[in-house]
């Protein structure tokens, strides 16, 4: 599948979003985040909107890196781009390796607000201290990721994707 220049603005404006939003938070929380180089506990193999595979894709051919390096046998959960505890494709990662540890805000099954931290993370802090103002809104940028991509399947030729399904990160080994 081809991304067309409209399809990665669009993109690329909510990554910015999130990247910025990212920061703020990771700033603002930085003595409470233990998240740092080597620390690889919530990298798994996810599975990302076609959106983002083929943008990372598109990424990643430009790049060249050494697939061929790559631990295919790992287990089911593991992330194959995870190499001596350091993510081989950081730069292109999908939008969930960037809001990890993070004070994540989001709605659960019960229509309930959560949060959700890395086990490490936050440990000597007050969860009543938790706002709307200084978590991610996980759900309004999943949302915001969800109507691009139901955009770009919808304008591809390739008929091949309905608009909740998911790829799974290691499948981008597959494509080169």
């Amino acid at each position: 599948m081809k991304l067309s220049s409209k399809n990665k603005e669009k993109y690329l404006k909510l990554l910015n979003e999130i990247n910025s939003i990212s920061q703020t938070l990771e700033n603002e929380h930085k003595k409470h985040i233990n998240c740092k180089s080597g620390c690889d506990l919530c990298c798994m193999d996810y599975s990302i909107f076609p959106i983002e595979f083929y943008f990372i894709l598109e990424k990643l051919k430009k790049q060249n890196p050494e697939m061929d390096s790559l631990e295919v046998g790992k287990s089911e959960n593991e992330c194959i781009f995870l190499k001596d505890h350091s993510c081989t494709i950081y730069n292109s990662r999908p939008i969930i390796c960037r809001t990890h540890g993070l004070p994540l805000l989001y709605t659960n099954d019960d229509g309930e607000w959560e949060l959700s931290t890395c086990e490490l993370n936050f440990t000597k802090y007050k969860f009543e201290k938790f706002t709307p103002k200084n978590t991610f809104p996980q759900d309004k940028f999943n949302s915001k990721l969800f109507l691009i991509n139901k955009e770009f399947i919808s304008e591809s030729e390739e008929k091949i994707y309905g608009e909740f399904d998911l790829i799974p990160l290691k499948e981008l080994i597959n494509k080169f």
